[in-house]
């Protein structure tokens, strides 16, 4: 593994097809994460005849960019390496599972909001009387007519706590 080395940013060049690949919330990140505790991984580059060609860690490039560095750890690789490396977004697996990863989020949400509602309407059924019940009104508290006569309350702490009682809104 070859020694990382300290590059000029300017002298670097970024190819067009990798720039489509950026991500400005993760470069946001690395640059925060940069300024707590540095960079921990050397970018890839390698020599096109007196330029130096960026071959991977485009984010940590701009990171150390917006953070105002002028020089960027790095690491040389050799040219032949360089090419066969496919990138992350041309890999189609790995496009694949992002794909089937978003759809599974997708379907648990859609999951969680239905249990909600139906949670949300079993509690209002719970709430209003039943019309087949069998109990009588001395078996449900909540029905009896004792229960049902509001008082009139006395202060606005005792209205909100009846209102509180009785699940209305204040």
């Amino acid at each position: 593994m070859p020694k990382p080395e300290s590059f000029p940013i300017e002298k670097i060049f970024v190819p067009t097809k990798l720039k489509k690949t950026l991500k400005p919330e993760s470069v946001a990140e690395i640059a925060e994460s940069m300024l707590d505790i540095g960079q921990q991984t050397p970018i890839s580059l390698r020599l096109d005849g007196d330029r130096l060609v960026l071959v991977e860690g485009l984010h940590r490039l701009e990171a150390c960019k917006a953070l105002g560095e002028t020089t960027i750890l790095g690491v040389l690789v050799p040219t032949e390496l360089a090419q066969h490396k496919p990138l992350l977004a041309e890999r189609p697996e790995v496009e694949a599972e992002r794909i089937k990863m978003a759809r599974l989020k997708q379907l648990r949400l859609e999951k969680e909001a239905a249990e909600a509602s139906t949670a949300a309407s079993r509690g209002n059924a719970t709430q209003a009387p039943r019309a087949g019940s069998t109990k009588g009104l001395r078996d449900n508290p909540k029905a009896s007519p004792v229960r049902m006569v509001k008082a009139k309350p006395k202060s606005l702490s005792d209205w909100i706590t009846q209102q509180k009682g009785t699940g209305s809104r204040y």
